[in-house]
């Protein structure tokens, strides 16, 4: 090895001689393996899995753009993201037809394009495929936060409920998940080129390839013990109630008093099998997004509903709500801790609201292209940092959309949440995988943050969560149930926690720094053989 520096490790070796063979050939080759990437990337997300489809679909499409321009790996990033989100998003069309899904499905491919176009530009620099993940980093990162407040479905790290990758969460959130996930495999890839051509097999070739491909897994494995515990010294009681709804679709809460009663009817149930010692008393129970879309703060009718259910259970109940606004117009996503014998004492108005649903930004414009863009709702975002106190707990509340947003959540537990709850409402979306894809960012949130998670759907999948992820108990989708367990009550905060965007900023800075080198590299030289030409001349 005498003689090899560093460099010479990390950097791409010189392109070996390519077989001859038809141009349009290895196009169709590429664009073969990049949309099986995104297929397979799909997959790897519940309900389907394994988790283990993630790096290897990412060194698909590491394959494909690993010698090429920086605008055929924007070409292979948008396969790549259409072959990923077209299933995977399918349920945005499950009521309102194709239009929504197909216009959603490829504006977020294209802004996966400029991940693959980052990857290609960087994959020759010395740890290319290192600078790469970290693109992909600064991809999720814009696509969280532009346009109307983000996108973050189909972020690489909420396919990993679950393996080797998962106990990343606690040490860097969501990010340093993703990280991990893309730089395994954007490392195999490199790997898999250099050993398929003879003239680049030498270790000296492999070393950094292979230790990106193996290190992020075992760091994964390593970080387990930042995992907290699920038993703990402090420990509560807590009930979810999932209702049901009359019928799934647009429509479910036509009959808005139905589901109303629904809750309070499964709640009473719930509170006839505590009296008959079949399970045991709650400590606070939790009631789902939109499990009351009659106000009850201006309904005396579905007050008195709410109230003889939170006094038959006897446990201050989260209560989902739509409230309207004192303008007689817009509404709030709210969440009501209802007292047995007081009412409500304290409220949380959901501050990310969902655009094209709760809210349509820029009404008249869209409202040309779909007839149900006039069905999205005048709802207006709340404020304050995601907690409530709750029978002397301090809980915090990631309603539905918000879960899926990293400071959302990270807010509440900074504040002093020792518990989570995400009330949501997926009857909009029937029997479709959506459910499922949320449940799996609740898992995630609970290593992230070290805390129990109850999830309450109005007509499932309702879950109980641990804080290692596990699921303790969870409902049937469609079907009224009610969820009773002991969880524990947690004060200490992870790493995640405490970084906040902290992993988020410097990785994603990383990835366009080294963007930004590569610019400049390219452009020094195209300089310097300018005035060597002038100087022939």
């Amino acid at each position: 090895m005498r003689g090899v520096t560093t460099a010479t490790l990390a950097a791409d070796p010189p392109a070996p001689e390519q077989a001859r063979r038809p141009r349009g050939l290895g196009v169709v080759v590429r664009l073969a393996a990049t949309a099986g990437g995104g297929g397979l990337l799909y997959l790897s997300f519940p309900p389907h899995g394994p988790w283990w489809l993630a790096p290897v679909a990412l060194a698909l499409l590491g394959v494909a753009v690993h010698d090429r321009r920086a605008g055929a790996g924007f070409g292979y990033g948008v396969v790549f993201g259409l072959a990923l989100l077209l299933p995977l998003l399918v349920w945005t069309g499950e009521f309102v037809g194709a239009l929504p899904w197909l216009a959603l499905s490829t504006f977020e491919a294209v802004i996966i394009g400029f991940a693959g176009a980052a990857a290609a530009i960087v994959w020759r620099l010395p740890a290319g495929p290192l600078w790469a993940a970290c693109g992909w980093v600064a991809m999720e990162a814009l696509r969280a936060r532009a346009p109307f407040g983000g996108f973050p479905w189909a972020k690489i790290a909420f396919s990993q409920p679950e393996g080797a990758f998962l106990p990343l969460a606690a040490a860097g959130g969501t990010p340093l998940l993703s990280f991990a996930v893309v730089a395994c495999g954007f490392g195999a890839a490199a790997a898999a080129v250099r050993l398929a051509h003879p003239s680049t097999r030498a270790a000296r070739y492999l070393v950094v390839p292979a230790l990106l491909a193996v290190l992020p897994p075992l760091t994964g494995l390593a970080a387990t013990s930042l995992v907290p515990a699920s038993t703990g010294q402090d420990t509560v009681t807590v009930a979810v109630v999932q209702g049901n709804v009359p019928r799934a679709g647009l429509d479910f809460n036509a009959q808005r008093r139905a589901v109303l009663d629904n809750h309070a009817a499964r709640t009473e149930q719930l509170a006839t099998d505590v009296a008959a010692g079949r399970v045991p008393q709650p400590d606070l129970v939790i009631w789902p997004e939109n499990s009351s879309d009659i106000d009850p703060l201006r309904n005396p009718d579905a007050a008195a509903v709410i109230s003889r259910a939170v006094r038959a259970i006897d446990a201050p109940t989260l209560v989902g709500a739509v409230l309207v606004g004192e303008d007689g117009r817009t509404t709030t996503n709210s969440a009501l801790v209802w007292v047995p014998g007081q009412g409500p004492v304290d409220r949380y108005d959901k501050r990310r609201i969902q655009p094209f649903g709760e809210y349509l930004p820029y009404r008249e414009f869209f409202a040309l292209f779909s007839p149900y863009a006039q069905q999205a709702g005048h709802f207006v975002p709340g404020s304050g940092d995601g907690t409530i106190r709750m029978g002397g707990i301090t809980l915090g509340v990631a309603t539905c959309w918000e879960v899926a947003f990293d400071g959302a959540v990270a807010d509440a537990v900074r504040d002093g949440a020792q518990l989570l709850a995400v009330p949501t409402n997926n009857a909009t979306f029937g029997y479709t995988d959506m459910t499922h894809q949320q449940l799996a960012m609740s898992r995630v949130r609970a290593v992230e943050h070290g805390r129990a998670v109850l999830v309450s759907a109005t007509s499932g999948v309702s879950a109980i969560i641990r804080p290692d992820g596990t699921i303790e108990r969870s409902t049937s989708l469609f079907t009224a149930d009610a969820l009773v367990s002991e969880v524990a009550l947690r004060s200490a905060t992870t790493p995640a926690t405490r970084l906040g965007a902290g992993p988020e900023w410097v990785l994603a800075g990383l990835g366009v720094a080294a963007v930004a080198a590569v610019a400049v590299q390219h452009r020094r030289a195209a300089r310097g053989r300018t005035g060597a030409g002038a100087d022939d001349g």
